[in-house]
């Protein structure tokens, strides 16, 4: 069996550098983009496999489109196309300035945005290929309100996956899109999105324990081998945001109690 050619975004620290060596140990072949230079070689030379960093700004689709090419060109195709890449922020709304905004926006929505388009008319064109999303349960359920703008782009980056998958589904039976809403990971997002509490592999937050980067890459790894249209990392946030849509306005009085 030919090895899978998987391009990841995101890829310097975090999940998207957990899931390039992951992968990379499964054997595909990877072409990893990070604004981060030397954090991005580190990764690709501990991957294991024929690994192929690139720079990228994820917030410029013309970084996107070269990513794609660098992939094509390498390797002839792409199977699988992970966008990782993400940025939080600690701000409440009516604390947030337009431009904080704008920039979560920009990261966690518009870059999803880019690779959709990007990818997907090379899928279309091979008749196969796996597009997957990786996004937060936050933009689900509003649990950190101190994180708005991120919630509020990670929820309009669900409605696009969700969109472009049913846009798909019928003509284009061979293209996956899945969407991976993770809970909270043990990674350095948190100290950038200012969480106001450690967030540490295996503690406990509220219902759910925090994840590793590397389970969670275990776990987007077994998607891209069995493709399912929505991957909550711990299940017990998806049990979470049901019980959040049956009754909203409980649900939120239950969480302002507390």
């Amino acid at each position: 069996m030919n090895p899978k050619v998987t391009v990841i975004t995101g890829a310097s620290s975090g999940i998207g550098a957990a899931l390039a060596k992951e992968l990379g140990a499964r054997g595909h072949q990877l072409v990893i983009g990070a604004r981060r230079e030397k954090e991005l070689k580190e990764v690709a030379a501990h991957t294991g496999t024929d690994t192929v960093p690139v720079v990228v700004d994820v917030t410029r689709r013309r970084d996107i489109e070269h990513l794609r090419d660098v992939a094509i060109e390498k390797f002839g195709h792409v199977d699988v196309w992970v966008s990782n890449a993400g940025r939080g922020s600690g701000k409440t709304v009516m604390e947030l300035t337009e431009a904080e905004l704008d920039e979560m926006i920009a990261v966690n929505l518009k870059s999803a945005y880019y690779g959709m388009q990007t990818i997907v008319p090379h899928f279309q064109q091979r008749g196969e290929g796996h597009l997957i999303n990786v996004s937060s349960f936050l933009g689900r359920v509003p649990l950190a309100t101190y994180r708005s703008a991120y919630n509020a782009a990670k929820a309009g980056a669900n409605m696009l996956t969700t969109n472009l998958r049913m846009d798909l589904r019928v003509k284009y039976p061979g293209i996956h899109v899945s969407l991976v809403l993770a809970g909270f990971v043990d990674t350095d997002f948190h100290k950038v999105a200012a969480t106001p509490f450690p967030v540490k592999a295996g503690t406990r937050v509220g219902e759910a324990v925090v994840q590793s980067a590397e389970e969670v890459a275990k776990q987007i790894a077994s998607l891209i081998e069995h493709p399912v249209a929505e991957l909550y990392t711990n299940p017990g946030q998806r049990d979470l945001t049901v019980r959040y849509y049956q009754d909203v306005g409980a649900f939120e009085e239950r969480m302002a109690q507390r």
